[in-house]
């Protein structure tokens, strides 16, 4: 599909990383800092995730968080990147997001995943139900849209409130199932090539192929989650990538290290095989000064013909990380 690249929307997914030495508390005072500095920027969204069971990440209750960020923000859009549906029901969802978007209207997203989120004994313990629940998503999916509409489209049980909300949907993925997914109810697609590159191409074609038209959107849209590290020059942000290569190797080794300060070189912090691996996931990483940043998005913009760009940042220090989502701007607005 050719369209026209430029300009194109950019916004910031936040996993609320704890990093080495910090609290929660602090951890989530950042995730809100964090929010008001892109929304100074004029960043269109501000997304967090949904991870259980993990010392590393206060990002749990997303709804809450979300509307943390809704409370302390103004203009930004916030949302869930995404919610994962096999959690929780259909019904508490709308009911969760219903009850956002009547406080705050036209600023609240719902994006949908697949995955648990976490590993299967923490989903039994979030759902007390089996894995089957990740077979049963396109069906809960159009139950919760459901829900949303308007009350003459609904059956006996109400999201109150819900009701006619219409909060919008976003499908999440890292695989071609959740494209066809997405394709087939016409909603907007958006794929972590932050942690799970190696589909993304064939993702993109399949959703743009077989998109078919809906209430909710008439041609397909594509957002693409990216890592970036941007610094004032390239060998500064080389090294505070090293922060993001431990928080990737932690993945990789089943660890649950808290977020790691830069270090001068990785040498002897990896194997030859956790390298490729951590690196491999973490492949569409848009590293250096702001030339170099531009150069490599326009490349990847240019290839992919992404609608939304969405940026995630492991950068241990806050101020640095603000600084890499300022520069990322800068360099998307010389695109």
């Amino acid at each position: 599909m050719n369209q026209n690249i430029n300009p194109v929307p950019v916004s910031v997914l936040d996993l609320v990383a704890i990093s080495e030495g910090q609290t929660a508390k602090e951890a989530l005072a950042d995730m809100v800092s964090l929010a008001q500095h892109v929304e100074k920027l004029d960043y269109k969204r501000f997304w967090l995730s949904e991870h259980h069971n993990s010392p590393t990440l206060a990002s749990s209750a997303t709804s809450i968080l979300i509307s943390k960020v809704l409370d302390n923000t103004n203009t930004i859009e916030v949302g869930s990147g995404g919610v994962m549906l096999p959690n929780h029901t259909p019904l508490v969802v709308a009911e969760q997001f219903g009850t956002l978007e009547t406080m705050y209207p036209g600023r609240v997203n719902l994006g949908l995943g697949r995955a648990p989120g976490t590993d299967m004994q923490t989903a039994h313990a979030l759902r007390r139900t089996t894995q089957e629940t990740a077979y049963a998503f396109p069906q809960d999916v159009v139950e919760l849209q459901n829900y949303l509409k308007p009350i003459e489209h609904q059956g006996l049980v109400h999201a109150y409130p819900g009701v006619g909300t219409e909060v919008p949907i976003f499908i999440l993925g890292s695989s071609t199932s959740s494209a066809q997914l997405a394709a087939r109810l016409g909603l907007p697609y958006v794929f972590a090539a932050h942690f799970a590159p190696q589909q993304l191409e064939q993702a993109l074609q399949i959703y743009r192929t077989q998109f078919q038209p809906s209430d909710y959107l008439a041609q397909p849209y594509v957002m693409v989650c990216v890592n970036v590290v941007a610094a004032e020059t390239t060998e500064e942000a080389q090294k505070l990538s090293t922060s993001s290569h431990m928080f990737y190797l932690n993945v990789v080794r089943g660890t649950k290290n808290l977020l790691q300060p830069p270090v001068d070189s990785m040498d002897g912090k990896w194997s030859l095989y956790e390298e490729t691996m951590a690196k491999n996931m973490s492949r569409y990483t848009f590293l250096g000064d702001r030339e170099a940043v531009a150069g490599q998005l326009r490349k990847f913009m240019g290839d992919m013909q992404i609608d939304e760009l969405m940026a995630v940042s492991y950068i241990y220090e806050q101020e640095k990380r603000k600084r890499s989502f300022e520069i990322l701007k800068d360099a998307m607005d010389q695109i």
